[in-house]
């Protein structure tokens, strides 16, 4: 299922609607939908650099927007939305262990983190954050900052470096998020001990 789901958003890259694909898929990957916008992303910036930074822009502001979608499910429908969305995903069981395990400090280092790399999945920690009552300016704030340095670092060296850059991003994907969500979480740390 998640191969043909895959294989559908790759299609949108190449056709006349890839900006409003992007807008789309980057809003509901925040929320309820499996693949990343990265699939259209990607593509998109190699085939046209010099858009690389107005995509980043798009992506950035309707991920944003579908990460405020989902806490809002959290927050206001979690039992009626959420629970039979992480339930479909098989996350119910991985979600309620983070909750039991969460407080602020916790669900802003899985922002970032999720923001940055997808781990854990973006979806799961915007829910997450609105059952809990995350506060929500602090939310929108992490989610600006942990969503924009992604896409905008991706557009810089798809500019600067395209394919050969793709090939380096496949292959430490998972090392590059977490080396960034490690530095922006001690960068955290540090200014809440000051």
């Amino acid at each position: 299922m998640f191969r043909t789901l895959y294989n559908w958003t790759l299609a949108w890259a190449g056709s006349r609607y890839a900006t409003a694909a992007l807008a789309v898929i980057s809003f509901v990957e925040s929320s309820v939908f499996p693949i990343p916008a990265d699939v259209l992303f990607i593509p998109m910036c190699l085939s046209k650099p010099n858009r690389a930074m107005r995509y980043a822009l798009i992506a950035t502001v309707t991920s944003v927007l579908g990460g405020m979608f989902g806490w809002a499910i959290g927050h206001y429908a979690f039992e009626m939305i959420a629970k039979p969305i992480l339930e479909f995903y098989g996350k119910l069981d991985a979600f309620n262990a983070m909750k039991s395990a969460t407080g602020e400090s916790a669900i802003l280092v899985m922002l970032v983190t999720a923001g940055a790399s997808h781990i854990p999945p973006m979806k799961v920690v915007t829910i997450l954050a609105g059952v809990i009552g995350f506060n929500f300016k602090l939310f929108v704030l992490s989610a600006i900052v942990a969503r924009g340095a992604r896409f905008y670092a991706l557009a810089w060296l798809l500019q600067h470096h395209g394919e050969k850059m793709v090939d380096f991003i496949e292959r430490r994907f998972a090392w590059l998020g977490l080396g960034l969500a490690a530095v922006l979480g001690l960068a955290y740390i540090a200014v809440r001990s000051l």
